[in-house]
């Protein structure tokens, strides 16, 4: 295998990061996690989650990514003491990449198929249960996502994803600002963002802190070493602590915004708001379809939404490609073929998930094959594989230690991890994890 490829800049490195972060789990998850929990109840828990949990077990990936220039499948063996066998968690990190690409690339495919009826004017008819219940609909659009996100990898570092991802995520942003304007002028706006961004303590219970806390690493993605791929991409110029915050601070502006876009729409035109993972779909249709220019404002929505998936899918799909191509040596596209086409299998238990493979149901009624990868990323390889990181990085004695961990963060210019901090990131954040990962097991709907 070549030398290590580069990021070109800082600037493409966060918005790299950035652009993993951001994907359906700000755009799609967060505004129905929002609407089922309370809206501005559950934004608060959600933010401190982001300040408390989220930016230290940054700081952990990127640091771990940077100190061992490798990918998390071989992170772990270059910095473990001998003996040790922490290197079992990169595979797990390898594993949960595959996890989260197995539903991924699903809803970003059903995000380019709104897309499209939209810019072709066909979205009278558009259902989101009519839309899963087809096959056809579901692998066609799942195989343009994988096809178009492993060919853009097949180029140098540089010049595929780091270029791509650059327009990408300015065109997203400016998007989410023309969006968030036009809803801002509606006439239900004043009522939906009240709903939105008024915190009701009354609703804040062990569900919504749940659902928070997995939210919060679900949009970050932390726990399967997406992060730390790319700290393995950059130099020491600037410290980690402040990349982590830019990172963080983008993440958390599109999240904020997407439901700035979403409730003041679904206030004014009468829509429910818990209606779950079907909100983006059914809900944001109906408005689109009942806007004058609904159209063009639908078409554009849509746009960023799909802007908003592939960034990510881009992101973690060079994650997966990096740790195969660490383990085996083969170049791009050759990694990206077989990585490619690993992933459009495990993708189609999704993507036949709730028509052809309905019967296969693993949790409660009307469960599918979604919410089993969802359950093993989202509830569980997440949290835990946040908790490994903290602990590797905390622990002198059982792994690489609080004295390097600060060395490599604060290397360079800029914020600066302090050691008044320590109790913070070796202390409370585990055992805030551990509390939180317990309670979401006894919360989970098992039947």
């Amino acid at each position: 295998m070549e030398n290590r490829e580069r990021l070109s800049s800082r600037l493409g490195f966060i918005l790299l990061s950035a652009g993993c972060a951001i994907g359906c789990g700000n755009v799609w998850k967060f505004p129905w996690m929002a609407g089922k929990n309370g809206g501005g109840s559950f934004v608060l828990i959600y933010i401190l989650c982001l300040i408390v949990l989220g930016l230290p077990v940054m700081i952990m990936e990127f640091s771990l990514g940077r100190a061992s220039q490798a990918s998390p499948v071989r992170m772990y063996q270059k910095l473990e003491k001998p003996g040790q066998k922490w290197h079992a968690h990169g595979y797990l990190a390898l594993f949960g990449n595959v996890c989260l690409m197995s539903f991924y690339t699903v809803v970003a495919g059903w995000l380019l198929y709104y897309f499209l009826k939209f810019v072709t004017g066909q979205s009278a008819g558009l259902g989101f249960g009519k839309m899963i219940g087809d096959p056809s609909v579901n692998m066609i659009f799942m195989g343009i996502t994988v096809a178009l996100g492993f060919l853009c990898l097949c180029f140098k570092l540089q010049g595929g994803l780091e270029r791509i991802t650059k327009y990408m995520m300015v065109v997203l942003l400016m998007l989410m600002v023309v969006l968030a304007i036009n809803s801002a002028t509606l006439p239900g706006a004043a009522e939906g963002l009240t709903f939105y961004l008024k915190p009701d303590f009354g609703k804040i219970d062990a569900g919504v802190i749940v659902g928070a806390m997995n939210q919060a690493f679900f949009s970050l993605s932390l726990g399967i070493g997406s992060m730390a791929i790319f700290g393995s991409y950059i130099d020491k110029e600037r410290s980690l602590m402040g990349e982590s915050v830019n990172v963080i601070c983008l993440d958390t502006f599109v999240a904020i915004t997407a439901g700035m876009i979403i409730f003041p729409a679904c206030a004014t035109y009468q829509v429910e708001v818990t209606s779950g993972p079907a909100l983006l779909f059914d809900s944001m249709a109906a408005v689109f379809n009942n806007m004058a220019g609904g159209r063009i404002w639908g078409s554009i929505f849509f746009l960023f939404m799909v802007f908003a998936a592939f960034s990510t899918v881009l992101a973690v799909f060079e994650n997966i490609l990096a740790c195969v191509r660490e383990l085996t040596g083969w170049s791009r596209p050759k990694g990206c073929l077989v990585c490619g086409i690993g992933i459009f299998i495990t993708s189609t238990t999704t993507a036949l998930g709730y028509n052809l493979l309905s019967s296969f149901q693993p949790f409660a009624e009307g469960s599918a094959f979604l919410d089993l990868w969802d359950f093993l990323v989202s509830t569980n390889l997440l949290p835990l594989g946040s908790l490994a990181f903290v602990i590797f990085c905390c622990s002198k004695r059982f792994g690489w230690g609080w004295e390097n961990l600060l060395k490599e963060a604060n290397a360079g210019k800029g914020l600066k991890v302090k050691n008044w901090m320590k109790p913070i990131f070796c202390i409370l954040v585990p055992i805030a994890i551990v509390i939180i990962y317990v309670m979401g097991l006894i919360e989970f709907k098992w039947c």
